[in-house]
């Protein structure tokens, strides 16, 4: 499945510890009939594609807003690819709604400052 899916899925896993609540008690609340612990499990794990409406049942499931289940910067317990993969969702999503000269002065400073730790590494030897 795609990164997206489980970025969700470990926001939604996040959340619903956070709030104390077990896999069956969120299936419970979506009021969905057949909503299982091992469909939420498959959500959770980045592994199933849901719907909006499946989306909207498990925000209010968990009683938060929209806004909160795509804050990802609480995130931790991935992999480095999955995690390096999500830093950088995470980095376009506050660029995302930003003016494009913002965007750019984000993207000159990030190579300024990528430049300098390289001019560093090269000068003090790549274990320092």
């Amino acid at each position: 499945m795609s990164d997206f899916l489980k970025l969700v899925g470990e926001q939604l896993r996040t959340i619903r510890i956070a709030k104390g609540l077990s896999q069956d008690q969120v299936a419970e609340r979506t009021g969905k009939i057949g909503f299982s612990k091992g469909r939420l499990s498959n959500i959770e794990n980045g592994q199933s594609n849901i719907t909006l409406t499946t989306l909207e049942c498990l925000i209010k499931a968990l009683d938060i807003a929209p806004d909160e289940l795509f804050n990802f910067h609480k995130l931790s317990g991935t992999t480095d690819i999955e995690e390096k993969n999500l830093m950088l969702d995470i980095h376009q999503s506050l660029l995302r709604d930003r003016d494009l000269s913002e965007v750019k002065y984000v993207v000159r400073i990030t190579r300024e400052f990528l430049d300098t730790i390289d001019a560093q590494t090269k000068k003090n030897g790549p274990n320092r």
